[in-house]
């Protein structure tokens, strides 16, 4: 893999950008299908948001100004596309936002790519009633293992503030696998 600066560098150049998004995509689609997939919870779904991404990445990659490390930034595209994704279709649906977490959760027992067992399952539920932001701070720290550095540039949010989401959305999760 070429380095993060040379990669934006022919991505924004035609000569070269044809051949750099591939890389581009070759890097980065499994890390963020994971990341998006943990949003939205459907395999079908997820390469749909996954595709508008990588769409959104090469449509704005000439404005990326590399105030940011590039993953952080197609992440947060990744994080408002699945995030819009999910409250479009809510509206559709005409249901609430924890109505469409709850069908999710009970469609992902059905999913054939869905391959957690009754724990894995048990987690999700869990994590599917926390808030928006300790849901993705949840994620992001728990499956990916980023940092909070990491997190900090891709939610645009303090390290201060991750860590106490991440700890209060630790304590939601604990207590409700209690419960259940």
């Amino acid at each position: 893999m070429i380095s993060e600066e040379l990669l934006v560098e022919q991505l924004q150049s035609s000569k070269t950008q044809a051949r750099a998004f591939e890389m581009l995509i070759n890097a980065y689609k499994e890390k963020l299908y994971w990341h998006i997939r943990r949003i939205i919870l459907n395999h079908d779904d997820t390469d749909d948001v996954l595709q508008n991404t990588f769409i959104k990445v090469f449509k704005n990659i000439n404005k990326f100004k590399g105030d940011s490390k590039l993953y952080s930034w197609m992440y947060r595209i990744a994080t408002n596309e699945a995030l819009t994704f999910l409250k479009t279709k809510s509206r559709k649906l005409g249901i609430t936002d924890a109505e469409t977490q709850e069908k999710m959760i009970s469609n992902l027992q059905s999913d054939v790519y869905f391959e957690g067992d009754k724990i894995e399952l048990a987690l999700q539920k869990a994590i599917a009633t926390l808030p928006e932001k300790q849901k993705l701070v949840f994620n992001m720290k728990y499956y990916q293992e980023l940092k909070y550095e990491e997190i900090s540039e891709i939610l645009e949010t303090s390290v201060g503030a991750l860590k106490a989401s991440y700890h209060l959305a630790v304590k939601k999760v604990e207590s409700f696998l209690k419960e259940n």
